[in-house]
C-alpha cells in the first residue's frame, strides 16, 4: 500500500489519476487495438493492445498499489497468468516444486503440457517444509504454492518455505486467489511474486475472467510482460474496466463473506450427514495457529464432506434452491462445487483421493446473501441428498 492508506482506499483510489482529457471519474475503456505514433523511433508507451493498453494499465496500477508492489501484469484468465509465469521462468531441463493440492488446471499444465516440453515437476505436501526441502534439486527453478489450497483449504507456511527456497536461489510464487492481499500478503512473507485469478474475489460478480501477477522485482516484471506480449495473453480492456469496478468493494465483500462463511461452517458442524467441515476459523481446523499468524481472516470458502459420497453429493447439488451449483468462486452469489467431477475431474482418481478430494467433498463459496438463507438451503438440500427429506 502507498503511505498510510488502507485497503478500502487503495481499492477505490489506488494507482489511478483522473482522466486527463475530460476529468472522468471512471477510467475510459480504450477499446482500440492500435495507438498512433507521435514520434517515430521513440517509446511512446502504448502502441498495440496485445502488448499493453491504457485501461489494462489502470487495473495493473491499482493492483500494484494494493500489493505495495510494481504495477501488476494482467492476463486474459487465471490460467493465462499461470502459463505465462511458468513459460517466463522455466525451460527444458528445469524442475518445479508445487504444493500437492492445487487447482486442477495447474496440475494439468505441469503434467500434460510442460512435462512434454522437458520441465519436470513434483507435487509435495508443503504443509511441512521438510518434504519441500527434500524435493529441492540443483535444477529446481521455482517453488509454486497455493495457500489456502483448492479445494481442501490446507495451508502452507509461506514465510518458512520462501526462506528455505531463497537459500537455494529458488523464487517462491504463491497463488493467493482465495484470500487476495486484503487477507494475506505473500510478498511481505518473502514470496517473489503473488498470482491471482481475478475472476474470483477481485472481480466478485461473475462478470469477467482474468488473472494477474504482482512482484517487486523489476526484472521479473519485465520478463512477464515480454512473455505476455509474445503469447498474446493480455487482459481485454472491457474486462479490465469491469474488474476495476468490482475491485472497489473487495474489502467490504471479503469481510462479510468471511463472517458468513464461519457462520455457515458452524451450522454445518454436527450435521449427521456430514463427515467433516473445514473453515480456517473453526476451532477444529488443524492449522489454526498458522492461519492466525499468516492471514488476516478466514476467507469466504467452506468445504464439507458428505457421508453418502458421490451419490449424496450429486443429489445435494441437485436439490439446491438458492445456492448455485457452479465451478467458480468468490462471487456475491453463493456457489457450490463438487470438485471431484468439476474442477479436479482431470486429476487421476487415485491422486484425488490421496489429497483428500473425495467423491463426497463439496466446496462452498459463500456469497452476500443472508447467511440464514444459505444455511436453510444447504440443510434442506443435504437432507434431500441423504434421503431424509427433512432438515437435519
Amino acid at each position: 500500500m502507498s503511505g498510510s492508506r488502507d485497503f478500502s482506499t487503495c481499492c477505490i483510489r489506488g494507482g489511478i489519476e483522473a482522466d486527463p482529457v475530460h476529468g472522468a471519474v471512471l477510467p475510459p475503456i480504450y477499446q482500440s487495438t492500435t495507438f498512433r505514433y507521435r514520434k517515430i523511433g521513440t517509446d511512446q508507451g502504448f502502441s498495440y493492445s496485445r502488448a499493453d493498453n491504457p485501461t489494462v494499465a489502470c487495473l495493473e496500477a491499482r493492483l500494484g498499489d494494493l500489493e505495495n508492489s510494481l504495477p501488476a501484469v494482467s492476463f486474459s484468465t487465471g490460467m493465462a497468468a499461470v502459463t505465462t509465469l511458468f513459460l517466463s521462468l522455466l525451460k527444458a531441463g528445469d524442475h518445479v516444486i508445487c504444493s500437492d493440492v492445487v487447482y486442477g488446471g495447474t496440475y494439468r499444465l505441469l503434467k500434460e503440457i510442460l512435462e512434454n516440453l522437458g520441465v519436470a515437476s513434483d507435487f509435495v505436501d508443503a504443509a511441512d517444509p521438510r518434504p519441500v526441502e527434500a524435493a529441492l534439486r540443483p535444477e529446481t527453478r521455482l517453488l509454486f504454492l497455493e495457500s489456502p489450497a483448492n479445494p481442501t483449504l490446507k495451508l502452507c507456511d509461506i514465510q518458512a518455505l520462501a526462506e528455505l527456497a531463497q537459500r537455494r536461489g529458488v523464487p517462491t510464487v504463491v497463488d493467493n486467489t482465495f484470500l487476495t492481499p486484503v487477507l494475506q500478503r505473500p510478498l511481505d512473507l518473502g514470496a517473489a511474486a503473488t498470482l491471482y485469478s481475478t475472476t474470483k474475489f477481485i472481480d466478485g460478480h461473475n462478470a469477467t475472467v482474468g488473472g494477474a501477477v504482482c512482484t517487486r522485482d523489476e526484472i521479473l516484471r519485465r520478463k512477464l510482460a515480454e512473455t505476455r506480449k509474445t503469447l498474446g495473453t493480455i487482459q481485454t480492456p472491457h474486462s479490465a474496466w469491469l474488474t476495476l469496478q468490482g475491485l472497489k468493494t473487495l474489502p467490504l465483500r471479503l469481510a462479510r463473506q468471511s463472517q458468513s462463511a464461519l457462520e455457515v461452517a458452524r451450522a454445518l458442524e454436527g450435521n449427521p450427514a456430514i463427515l467433516a467441515v473445514r473453515h480456517p476459523d473453526l476451532p477444529s481446523f488443524p492449522q489454526g495457529d498458522l492461519r492466525r499468524r499468516q492471514q488476516d481472516g478466514g476467507g469466504g470458502l467452506v468445504t464439507f464432506e458428505l457421508r453418502g459420497g458421490f451419490a449424496a453429493a450429486v443429489a445435494t447439488l441437485g436439490a439446491l434452491k438458492l445456492c448455485t451449483p457452479a465451478e467458480n468462486l468468490g462471487a456475491v452469489e453463493t456457489l457450490v462445487t463438487h470438485n471431484a467431477s468439476m474442477t479436479h475431474a482431470s486429476v487421476p482418481e487415485k491422486r484425488r483421493l490421496e489429497l483428500g478430494i473425495t467423491e463426497g467433498l463439496i466446496r462452498l463459496s459463500v456469497g452476500l446473501e443472508d447467511p440464514r438463507d444459505i444455511i436453510a438451503d444447504l440443510e434442506q438440500a443435504i437432507a434431500a441428498g441423504s434421503g431424509e427429506g427433512r432438515h437435519v
